[in-house]
C-alpha cells in the first residue's frame, strides 16, 4: 500500500501521473471518496500521464468518457446513479472489462460487488480544507 498527501490540485494531477506510470492493459482502477474530494482531478493526471491530451471531465451524465490514443487507453466511469445491476448493465460496464485499456471508476462504493480480483484501490480523503490523503493499493485476490 502506498500513500499520498496532496495540498493543491496540481499535486493531486501528478500523483496521478505518477499512478499511470504502473499501468498496464486491463487493469481497474476503483475510485473511493466523498464528493469534492479530487477524483477527477486524479483520474486527470492518469490520463495525462497515459498520454491523453486533451480535456478530462466527470462523467455524471454520460456515464462512461473514453479518452483515447495514448499509451492505453482510459475509460473514466461514473458510477455515482447507479442503484442495481440492471443500472450497471446498461452502462457497458461488463464490456469494458473486457477491453484492452484501463477502467477508472468513481464511485466505486456503489458497485463494489462487481468489481474484479485485483483491482487497484484508491481512497481520497479530505484532512483539512486544502490537503487530502491518496491510498493506492491493490485488492486481495480471492483463491
Amino acid at each position: 500500500m502506498k500513500e499520498y498527501i496532496s495540498c493543491s490540485p496540481s499535486q493531486t494531477v501528478e500523483i496521478g501521473r505518477k499512478i499511470a506510470c504502473l499501468l498496464k492493459s486491463g487493469d481497474v482502477v476503483a475510485l473511493f471518496g466523498d464528493l469534492g474530494t479530487g477524483k477527477t482531478c486524479l483520474i486527470s493526471g492518469i490520463a495525462d500521464g497515459l498520454g491523453f491530451s486533451g480535456e478530462v471531465s466527470s462523467p455524471t451524465f454520460a456515464l462512461v468518457n473514453e479518452y483515447l490514443g495514448g499509451r492505453l487507453n482510459l475509460y473514466h466511469f461514473d458510477m455515482y446513479r447507479v442503484e442495481s445491476w440492471e443500472d450497471l448493465y446498461s452502462t457497458g460496464y461488463f464490456d469494458y472489462l473486457e477491453s484492452d485499456g484501463v477502467l477508472a471508476i468513481e464511485w466505486s462504493e456503489n458497485i463494489e460487488a462487481a468489481l474484479p480480483d485485483g483491482v487497484i484501490e484508491i481512497t481520497i480523503e479530505r484532512t483539512d480544507e486544502t490537503e487530502r490523503k491518496i491510498t493506492v493499493g491493490k485488492r486481495a485476490e480471492i483463491k
